[in-house]
Parts: C-alpha cells; structure tokens; sequence
C-alpha cells in the first residue's frame, strides 16, 4: 500500500467537492459584515433592531444611518428571512436612494433566492453609482454561472480584470479560473492560474490549486518549469518548492521530487504532506527505512491517520519484519475500524508466517466488513486448504465465484480447489462453465489437462494442453505446479518444449 496523497492536499478545489461559488461568497460575505457590525462602535444589535422597528412601523420620526440599515439587512439575511431582508433593503432606499451598498445587498438576496433577473437589474443600477466595485463583478459573475452562461462570465471577467491592478486583479482572476472550471475548460484553468501567479508569486489559492490542475491537465513538465524559475527567483517559497515536488512525482521522477520536498521541510518543518509525498516517493524507490524516518517525523508534527499508520505498516512488511507491520496496521485499524483492507493485509502478513488459524481470523473480520469483496473468500479458502479443511474451503471458493462470476481468479481459486481434494469430474463441470463465463483463458485448459491426465485420459488431456500453450505459452507453471509428475511423461516435456521455442 503506498500513500498516493500526491495532490491531495489540494484536490478540494475542484468542482468536484465545490458548490456553486457565489453561495459560498454571500455566507461569508454575510458573517464578515455581520460581525463588523457586532462592534462596539455600533451597540448592540436589540437597539438597532428596535429603532429599525419604529422607523418601519412609523412609531419614530428618527432616521437610522445607513451602516444602521446595512446591519439590519445582513441580519435577516443571516437568518435566512429574504422577505424581510428585502423590505429593510427598500425602506433603506428610501432614505438613501443612492446607496450603493444597500444595492449590492440586494443582489445577493435575490441571487440567493434565484431570482437572478431581479438581481442583474440591482446591479446595473448600483453600478449607476459605483461601477468599480469588485464584489459587484464578482456578484455578476456568480449570477452568470448559476445560468450555467460559463462564455459571458468568462468574458466578463477578462474585460473587467483590466480595469484593476494587485490583489483585486488577482482575484478576478481566480474567479475566472473557477468559470473555466466549471466550463470544463481544463487548460484554461491552468494558464488562468500561471497569469496569477505571474502577478502576485506568492498567492497561495493560485498555488495550491495550480499543483492539482497540473497532474490534471498533464502539463507536468511545464509546472517543472515554471515552480523552478519560481524557486530560483524566490528559494523560500516554500509552497513552489512543494510544487515542484508534486510535479517530479507526477513524472516518476522520484529522487528530483525528494530533493524538491528536502528544500520544502528545511523552509517549514511542519509542511506535513511534503512528508506524506516525500514517503511515498521513497516507498515507491523500496527505500523502506527512508520511508519509515520520514512517516515518523510525519507523526511527530502531525495528528495519527490511519493512512500514515499503514503506510509504516507497508514498509515493515515490505523488510519482512511481519510482527511490526502488524503492530501499525493495527494503530491503523483503531483509526478506521470498519476499513476491512486493513485487516485483510493483517491477515496477509500471517499467511506470510504461515500461520493459517491467525490468518483466517483477520481475513474473516475483513469480510464481515465487506461480504461483497471475493479476494477475502478466496484468501479464506487458501488458509482452509493449508489447515486441510478442504469441505469448507471449497464453499469458500463458491461463494467468490457467486460474487465474481466474470472473474478468472475466482473460477482458478474453485477450480484448483476442486482439484487437490479430488474430485476431478466436478472441475471440469466447473471449468466449462468458467469459459462460459470468461472466455477461453488459457489457465483454463491447463487445469483441464490435468484434470483428465488424472482420469486417465491422457489423449483429450495432450489436446487441452496444447490449447492452453497455444494461448498462454509462457504460462505453463500452472499446469506442472498442480502436479510434477507430469513432467515424467515424455510426451508433455515435448509439447511444453516445442511452444517455449517458438
């Protein structure tokens, strides 16, 4: 099991787990303001509410300012009541008809409620008064999107992004990024991304999210490219030199991508997925015990995972100490008790052992987790061959087949079971309903071939051999692995020879 958390940092970025933007930029927006209006500078939010209710009611000849009314708007906004948010939004007019702010509320009212038309229309009179608002942009560009208009939200932001310059470019800029996502235009999620970074090196959204989109995109020498000039133009950029990494791990270059996630710890020690990556990269060049030292400063700054714990538990299998792996597949089962792969690679390292009862017991508990996975029947089975309970091994066996019908493995697991308790008859039922079910494999006539060699049949048995040469000549183990002897008969040892040669 290897880590493969390459880009997992940032993959939350995608649409894929992203809802639509602009609720996401209402509710913060909302909470923002919401809280600057909590300061002292404004007093409690009862008296507001309360000189609010006078000036509606008609009760007070009292005006309230008009951060008054924003404060009142944003609450019951917050509060999920549109009717009222929007009545507070048109008595507010009322005192301040050319209130930008109080239209621009408005808007986001009616683009929570889905009323885009209405609020495409307050925007274009708030822009009357203020048409170099960036929330405003961002605003219309939310409202294109929810109407699924990806090409004029696009083109939208690409005219106005020209008309600011620093943070608020860059923002723009990232909202175009998220249109083209949403578009599907991959590609011009990436460059959208590079034109961000170009301006501002350190932005930190660009650079997160420009490490998945370029393993997307499969511009993974092109990222090289750019996160080395950015390392040589800036060596403490700390979120470049992750980049890099990713991007040689991506590529299989695996020693370039460790020295890349060297430069990244040395910069912030407690930069933890450039650990997790690091040992990845060092688990996929069998640098167990490199791995091992890094998964263990992971664990130092970080909280225990599951993953990380068998990750360790990989590497100590891998260097054949069974007893240690155990010991951190089991930290890891603690963390994610019903992950029945864990117990299953428990189970695994006891049939390394040989030790059959143990094995049986952890592959159980991993299929009363998954009763739908047949490699735990069939891994059942194999240890109930070896304990030679061959009854219940073979229903074992059943039942992987009756879970994978089409599969192969599950009909060899039946079939070689079948086989070495005897009943030879019966295997070769069950291998022609294997080809029914699977095609001609050759596997399939090598076990035929000694099931009849068995029987006595020794001519249909040479026929069902060649057949099983003829497809899979280089697979001619599994025929003489069921049984040595039959490399006594002269007549097999020519036929295997004859195909090896050809």
């Amino acid at each position: 099991m290897l880590i493969s958390c390459v880009f997992l940092q940032f993959r939350n970025n995608s649409k894929i787990n992203r809802l639509h933007k602009f609720s996401n930029f209402d509710v913060n927006r909302v909470r923002m303001l919401y809280d600057d209006f909590n300061d002292e500078e404004w007093g409690p939010l009862d008296e507001t509410l309360r000189k609010y209710e006078e000036v509606k009611t008609g009760e007070s000849a009292n005006i309230l300012d008009e951060e008054e009314f924003e404060r009142v708007i944003e609450h019951y906004f917050q509060n999920s009541n549109e009717e009222q948010a929007l009545l507070a939004c048109d008595i507010a007019r009322t005192y301040y008809p050319f209130s930008a702010s109080v239209l621009l509320l408005r808007a986001e009212i009616l683009t929570q409620a889905q009323k885009y038309g209405q609020a495409t229309k307050a925007l274009d009179e708030m822009e009357q008064y203020d048409n170099h608002n960036l929330d405003a942009v961002l605003l219309r560009s939310d409202i294109l999107l929810a109407q699924f208009k990806y090409d004029q939200a696009a083109l939208l932001l690409e005219q106005r992004s020209n008309e600011y310059a620093g943070k608020e470019k860059t923002e723009i800029l990232l909202e175009l990024s998220d249109v083209y996502d949403e578009s599907e235009e991959f590609d011009a999620v990436f460059d959208t991304l590079k034109r961000v970074i170009s301006l501002d090196k350190r932005n930190e959204e660009a650079l997160q999210k420009i490490c998945f989109w370029a393993e997307f995109t499969g511009r993974l020498e092109e990222s090289v490219t750019m996160h080395t000039q950015l390392t040589d133009d800036d060596p403490y950029n700390t979120l470049a030199w992750f980049n890099l990494g990713a991007a040689y791990q991506g590529l299989k270059l695996y020693e370039k991508c460790i020295d890349a996630y060297e430069f990244c710890v040395a910069i912030d020690e407690k930069f933890e997925f450039a650990y997790r990556n690091m040992a990845d990269a060092y688990m996929r060049l069998k640098w167990y015990e490199k791995a091992l030292e890094v998964l263990e400063k992971h664990i130092e700054i970080a909280k225990p995972e599951d993953v990380i714990f068998e990750a360790m538990g990989y590497c100590w299998e891998k260097r054949k100490d069974f007893s240690k792996a155990r010991l951190f597949y089991r930290k890891a089962s603690q963390l994610s008790p019903q992950d029945d792969g864990i117990f299953y690679k428990i189970g695994e390292t006891y049939a390394r052992e040989k030790q059959w009862d143990k094995a049986v017991k952890s592959y159980s508990v991993a299929f009363h987790l998954n009763k739908d996975n047949a490699s735990y029947c069939m891994a059942i089975g194999n240890c109930l061959m070896e304990m030679d309970v061959k009854s219940e091994a073979l229903v074992c066996y059943l039942n992987a087949v009756r879970l994978k019908p089409g599969n192969k493995s599950t009909w060899t697991a039946l079939v070689r079971g079948l086989y070495l308790t005897g009943y030879y008859a019966e295997a070769l039922i069950q291998l022609a309903v294997a080809i029914e079910h699977c095609g001609e494999k050759g596997d399939f006539y090598y076990y035929t071939a000694a099931c009849l060699f068995e029987l006595g049949k020794a001519k249909e048995a040479m026929l069902q051999l060649e057949k099983g040469l003829k497809i899979s000549p280089t697979k001619s183990k599994v025929f003489t692995a069921l049984n040595p002897e039959f490399l006594l008969r002269a007549p097999v040892v020519d036929l295997i020879s004859k195909y090896k040669k050809k």
